[in-house]
């Protein structure tokens, strides 16, 4: 079966690429609102279904992967924030302090679409005002949920991580390979796809 990303994230097409999963991407054009007083694992999971069911809507026959990733700061959403205002404000919130990453997953495979949700703990080392500039004006934290990528420079300030790393990048792989199984997509101890 044809496995088909429903994400323009350079982060998930890299991960799905170094486990070796054969795919194709198609970007999902879903305007990303989502009805309000819902807790930020059902926002995650919501927002991912409607990804992977918008591009299985035109691609039956293929396995469709949909993802979303926030930060929660004590229960408030961190998306991108697209400014270096609003990095900046992200940063100065959360440095050294704990917040949660979410990932929602979902996997629309022969009219079913299964839908779960990856939740890490991850800890930022206090920063000072200097290094928060410095990392804003370098441009990484701008298009990243909460305004930092764990795997770039922002690697430096993080002093914790509970739970799954590739969920802090955008792709908790080994949930998404339990659903991938659970699918009947690939086999048992191998991500090569079932003919």
């Amino acid at each position: 079966m044809h496995i088909i990303l429903a994400s323009a994230s350079p982060n998930r097409k890299e991960l799905l690429e170094r486990i070796g999963l054969p795919f194709s991407v198609v970007v999902s054009n879903v305007c990303e609102n989502v009805a309000p007083g819902l807790s930020t694992a059902e926002y995650v999971m919501t927002l991912a279904r409607q990804k992977a069911e918008s591009v299985a809507a035109a691609y039956p026959e293929a396995c469709v992967i949909g993802a979303d990733t926030v930060v929660d700061l004590d229960g408030r959403i961190l998306g991108k924030p697209h400014t270096p205002e609003n990095a900046k404000a992200f940063l100065s919130a959360m440095q050294g302090r704990k917040h949660l990453v979410y990932t929602g997953l979902a996997v629309s495979a022969r009219g079913v679409t299964a839908v779960d949700v990856e939740k890490t703990s991850v800890t930022f080392a206090p920063m000072s005002e200097e290094e928060i500039d410095w990392y804003v004006a370098s441009g990484d934290p701008l298009e990243k949920a909460g305004a930092y990528g764990i795997q770039g420079p922002a690697g430096l300030f993080i002093s914790a991580i509970d739970g799954d790393y590739f969920n802090v990048v955008g792709l908790p792989v080994h949930l998404l390979y339990r659903m991938l199984r659970k699918a009947r997509v690939i086999g048992p101890g191998t991500v090569l796809p079932h003919e």
